[in-house]
């Protein structure tokens, strides 16, 4: 296919990117040109996406079979990159989010659970959940049954620069003790960035459309396999403290949230890895074995270093005060 790809530099962006030169796509991105040089073979077109002139004259006459778009913040700049390519394009994938879907999210829920309200035409961005909606709807109005909104739930992989293994992968490689957040047997839905990448592109290239909640299968796997699984890959000599959610919340240690399974007030939320994904695995959802995810995601990080902080949100680095967790691990020696 001839694919352009609305990003390509960061995480979910750089694989669909990767993915795409794998399969034999000729590749086109649209981005500011200033995080990383285009990947060999990706014709790199430079605009500032919040710039409705400089995309026009980035996008020029050129045409497409599918376009993927990355956009996280004002569905304005959704709709009018959608409106730009709706003659051009053939099909149009949205990296979606579950966090359009009204909260509290209800158990075991799919497609059809409750949304957030969302504005096609809003500049804000301040609301994640509205935001991600808003863009839905910028799409749909546009692309209509040739619209794909992928509802994507944790993401994980190389490249991720939301810090959730990365943070943690640093935090075990310092070895001795650390802080777990107890039970060891919770479970955690996620998806490796590459198999969402590659399942979005299928998808294109059948022309599958509609809304699809997008991550792993529920319960297969707990947080104590990701972690443990971490230290083999690694091999680092590092023991786990398995520590009460209320101990920690105590102590004003927030383990848990960074992976969602904790909100700020200390209570377990539903609805958050036990989503129903079976109409995405019905069309050829693929998942890799953690062991894969969490070597590849360690070797990308010797490889490159850590990745710059979210400007969008805290630094990985403000998480956790390591004096509190000391102190914490202090009375677990007694």
């Amino acid at each position: 296919m001839k694919v352009l790809v609305l990003g390509g530099t960061h995480h979910v962006g750089r694989a669909i990117v990767e993915a795409a030169l794998e399969r034999g796509d000729e590749v086109s991105t649209l981005n500011r040109g200033l995080s990383r040089d285009p990947a060999p073979g990706v014709r790199a077109l430079i605009a500032d996406r919040t710039d409705p002139d400089s995309v026009r004259r980035a996008l020029g006459d050129g045409e497409w079979d599918a376009v993927i778009d990355t956009w996280a913040w004002a569905p304005r700049v959704v709709r009018e990159a959608a409106r730009l390519l709706a003659g051009r394009v053939g099909h149009y994938g949205y990296v979606s989010s579950r966090g359009v879907h009204r909260w509290p999210w209800p158990p075991g829920a799919d497609e059809h659970a409750p949304l957030v309200d969302g504005d096609p035409a809003g500049t804000d961005d301040a609301d994640y959940a509205a935001a991600k909606r808003g863009g839905e709807l910028a799409v749909t109005e546009s692309f209509g049954e040739r619209a794909l909104l992928a509802r994507a739930g944790m993401i994980l992989g190389p490249y991720e620069d939301v810090g959730r293994i990365p943070w943690w992968l640093r935090r075990l490689e310092k070895g001795g003790r650390v802080l777990a957040p107890a039970p060891a047997g919770t479970p955690l839905q996620y998806l490796d960035v590459r198999d969402l990448a590659t399942w979005m592109l299928s998808c294109a290239e059948r022309g599958l459309a509609g809304a699809f909640t997008v991550t792993g299968s529920p319960g297969a796997i707990t947080l104590g396999e990701l972690l443990t699984t971490a230290l083999e890959v690694t091999g680092f000599d590092t023991e786990l403290v398995w520590a009460p959610p209320e101990l920690l919340l105590r102590h004003g240690l927030p383990l848990g949230m960074e992976l969602g399974l904790r909100l700020p007030d200390g209570s377990a939320p539903s609805g958050m890895h036990d989503a129903d994904v079976s109409a995405a695995l019905a069309e050829g959802l693929t998942t890799r074995p953690l062991r894969e995810t969490l070597a590849d995601t360690w070797a990308w990080l010797q490889a490159e270093g850590d990745p710059a902080p979210r400007t969008d949100a805290p630094s990985p680095d403000t998480w956790l005060d390591a004096a509190a967790e000391q102190r914490l691990l202090d009375q677990f020696s007694h």
